[in-house]
């Protein structure tokens, strides 16, 4: 029999997440505060939840992807939340980016009811999610893991098994600190380039592919050529609550992370700049300015993905 999911939290990853698992043949009841993305999934086929509680008890397997830690706590042991409803034995995926000291707590609430929680953060942003090109990192009980990974599947085409319960944070805070720092540095290569006269769209074309390439450089450097931003795969909000949740993490294993918080600086002055409401790939405007060779705004293009 095919599993019904509990999908709850539909923001910018999560409402990405939700047609792939209906087109990979689940269905789906998720929840959302926001009714204008219920109604939104609803037209590809994702019934509604009136509560955290509601999904669960509708669903065999729930999934979480949730903005903050107070939304986590409420979701998973509020007045409605996940732990109110009567399903032992069910398995919770919880799939956001908060300290593991943040997830064990919802676990306890999960483990009071006979619940199951895999920790299970996903790397990637919208743009990704969409083409079903995330990779999940699975941690936790590895037999519920197991009973679960086709679910996994149908959101993320790189699933990983990483070990006990709180490794796939640990290993997400890795990636994340790759993420942004490529995305950085991709800006400063697309600057750089076009500072010395070189065209932006060969730079991102001549670069892709080759051994001096990220994903990040792919995605992201298509919207630094194009001068185009507006087309969110991750806007600013996210990268900097996770630097909070990383550098704490670093500080615990007092690990050196400078690197990091170099590129990091890059993102502040795009804020200040007013491109938070916009994709991360921005820092690349906040370097023109930096350099003294800001692109006009008429000179925008369509992106398309």
């Amino acid at each position: 029999m095919n599993k019904t999911i509990g999908y709850i939290g539909l923001g910018v990853l999560g409402s990405a997440m939700v047609p792939n698992l209906i087109e990979s043949g689940f269905d789906v009841i998720g929840y959302d505060v926001r009714t204008d993305i219920l109604e939104e999934l609803g037209k590809l086929g994702m019934q509604a939840a009136t509560s955290p509680k509601d999904a669960a008890e509708r669903a065999d397997v729930v999934v979480t992807c949730l903005p903050t830690i107070e939304v986590l706590l409420d979701v998973y042991g509020g007045e409605d939340g996940i732990d109110k409803a009567d399903k032992a034995d069910q398995i919770v995926i919880e799939t956001s980016t908060f300290p593991v000291d943040e997830k064990e707590r919802a676990k306890a609430l999960m483990d009071a009811v006979g619940k199951r929680m895999l920790d299970c953060p996903v790397s990637g942003n919208r743009v990704l999610a969409v083409k079903k090109q995330l990779t999940a990192f699975g941690s936790g009980n590895e037999a519920a893991y197991k009973e679960v990974e086709d679910v996994i599947q149908g959101f993320a085409s790189r699933t990983f098994y990483v070990g006990e319960f709180g490794s796939g944070m640990k290993m997400k805070f890795c990636a994340n600190i790759l993420n942004l720092v490529h995305n950085s540095v991709a800006a400063e290569v697309m600057v750089l380039g076009m500072k010395s006269g070189l065209d932006p769209e060969m730079i991102h074309s001549v670069i892709s592919g080759s051994g001096s390439s990220s994903s990040m450089f792919e995605v992201r450097g298509a919207m630094m050529a194009n001068n185009n931003y507006d087309h969110e795969g991750m806007n600013f909000s996210v990268p900097i609550k996770d630097s909070r949740f990383i550098s704490d993490h670093a500080h615990k294993m007092q690990v050196p992370t400078p690197i990091y918080h170099v590129a990091l600086q890059s993102y502040y002055a795009a804020i200040a700049q007013g491109h938070f409401d916009e994709d991360a790939a921005a820092v690349c405007a906040a370097m023109e300015r930096a350099a003294n060779f800001e692109r006009p705004k008429d000179a925008k293009k369509k992106n398309e993905f």
